[in-house]
């Protein structure tokens, strides 16, 4: 591709959304006009899944094209990216290939515990960073920075929405907004100073006809649903459907959490949740990042740009939310945790207005703009680019077969498991490796899982046939070995 004609690229990646979050894609319940909107610009995939259901593996897989287990960040909390695949992330190669590369919100490729995160050499001339809304204090926060300099206080915001409101039941899991009491309202939020940010990004000098990559990764809907209340008045938490979950999950999450297996919480009934309430806040959380992904949209519209820019809306993993009777996330790998939303739009090249049910995986982003950008895929990169789906060019069966998922010990909890997900168009096997434990579901007659084959005498022949496909997968994802200069 010729250099003044590259697009620039802005990705926009919320952390821990659910793949069926959007109005547009089939729930009737949120409110999402923007992203509505999006959708019928774009190619949607629905049946996207991440590589890890935790932050830090998902992101590094993804900013890489490489499986976490095959780049050595499987979990949260390393000190640092592997300085040896720092020349690996998207970010950096684009640098090197005269892009101007930008970061607002979330890097999470290494640890945050202490403020800003260990940075390897990743690319990123402009780095605006907030992991998330806390720490007011902490070297680099550059949100609470801004805060400061609109005259108000994160810590004091902070305080208000953690000790002086409190949830109206004691079974209530979230800081629940009134009128005279509100979590952090609109204008100070950190999903609306990501668009500040953005527009200041866009506005930067740079280089006559130099291109940009932009992450743009709000903190938002990951917990603890703290939703403002302009946006959470806007949800009857009793019209709601709730989680999806039947009353043989509490028995099943038992065995699972007896043998050790590691998650952020044990399965209660739904009410113990609150999960209507829970589910109203995590949908506001998401209508208030639909609106400042509008503005996003609305600002390369203004000054000429949305012809030229691939936009991506994903996000790095979802969140129980209540079903099965489990909130949070960890060694699960249900739809709700595993299947992300992924729509991109490309409008001078792409296919718009297109819902694709192929399988892909998040990995499949960094291949898919080493091909549009014209620039080789380097023999390390384990995804698969979708640009022939995004094109039309090739039916939805043929871009993968399976799509899969990996846990290895990715929390600092106690049994460190180490679990893989294998899923083709019907099965999903669930192996839960040195326990003896594996999960079948067919996802044809049983959408949200509640219903384990994996010892009904009837498909142990599925079973084993897939065992062996997620076995061989598995061995298949390990680093490739760098190009051959010989044959002996």
């Amino acid at each position: 591709m010729e250099k003044d004609k590259r697009p620039n690229i802005l990705w926009y990646c919320t952390d821990q959304q659910r793949f069926d979050t959007i109005g547009a894609l089939g729930n009737p319940h949120i409110n999402t006009p923007r992203l509505d909107e999006f959708v019928r610009q774009s190619t949607s995939f629905t049946h996207a899944y991440c590589q890890s259901p935790i932050c830090t593996p998902s992101r590094a897989s993804f900013m890489t094209g490489m499986y976490p287990s095959a780049i050595s960040v499987t979990g949260n909390g390393n000190p640092v990216f592997p300085e040896y695949y720092e020349d690996r992330l998207i970010s950096h190669v684009l640098a090197e290939n005269g892009y101007d590369c930008g970061l607002i919100g979330k890097l999470h490729l290494a640890s945050a515990f202490d403020g800003q995160e260990n940075r390897v050499n990743d690319g990123y001339r402009y780095f605006q960073y907030s992991h998330d809304h806390g720490k007011p204090k902490a070297f680099g926060h550059e949100y609470a920075d801004w805060l400061r300099e609109q005259g108000e206080d994160l810590g004091k915001l902070l305080q208000q929405r953690v000790v002086v409101q409190q949830p109206k039941k004691k079974t209530g899991r979230f800081p629940e907004p009134t009128p005279d009491c509100d979590n952090i309202p609109p204008h100070l939020h950190q999903t609306y100073w990501c668009t500040e940010k953005t527009i200041e990004f866009i506005n930067k000098n740079r280089k006559k006809d130099q291109p940009w990559m932009l992450n743009i990764n709000p903190f938002d809907p990951h917990p603890g649903f703290d939703a403002p209340w302009e946006y959470y008045r806007r949800y009857d938490p009793e019209t709601l459907p709730g989680c999806h979950f039947q009353e043989s999950d509490i028995s099943f999450q038992a065995k699972l959490t007896d043998a050790g297996i590691d998650f952020q919480s044990q399965a209660k009934p739904p009410a113990e949740w609150d999960d209507k309430q829970m589910q109203a806040s995590y949908y506001a959380m998401i209508e208030q990042l639909d609106h400042e992904f509008g503005r996003v949209l609305d600002y390369l519209d203004t000054e000429g740009l949305r012809e030229n820019t691939i936009v991506i809306f994903t996000s790095d993993h979802g969140e129980s939310l209540g079903d099965h009777g489990l909130a949070y996330k960890g060694c699960r790998f249900y739809e709700g945790l595993s299947r992300v939303p992924l729509i991109i739009s490309y409008p001078t090249d792409f296919m718009k207005n297109v819902q694709s049910d192929a399988l892909v995986e998040l990995l499949d982003i960094v291949p898919t703009l080493y091909d549009v950008l014209g620039i080789d895929i380097p023999y390390y990169v384990q995804g698969k680019s979708i640009t022939p789906l995004l094109r039309g060019d090739t039916p939805v069966h043929e871009h993968r077969e399976a799509v899969r998922c990996e846990f290895f010990g990715a929390l600092a909890t106690p049994d460190q498991t180490h679990a893989t997900m294998y899923r083709n168009r019907r099965w999903k096997l669930v192996t839960y490796h040195q326990k003896g434990i594996c999960e079948l579901y067919d996802l044809d007659n049983d959408p949200w899982e509640h219903n384990d084959l994996s010892e009904h005498d009837d498909f142990q022949d599925i079973k084993w046939e897939l065992m062996q496909k997620s076995f061989d997968a598995t061995v298949y994802a390990h680093p490739q070995m760098v190009p051959r200069v010989a044959s002996h």
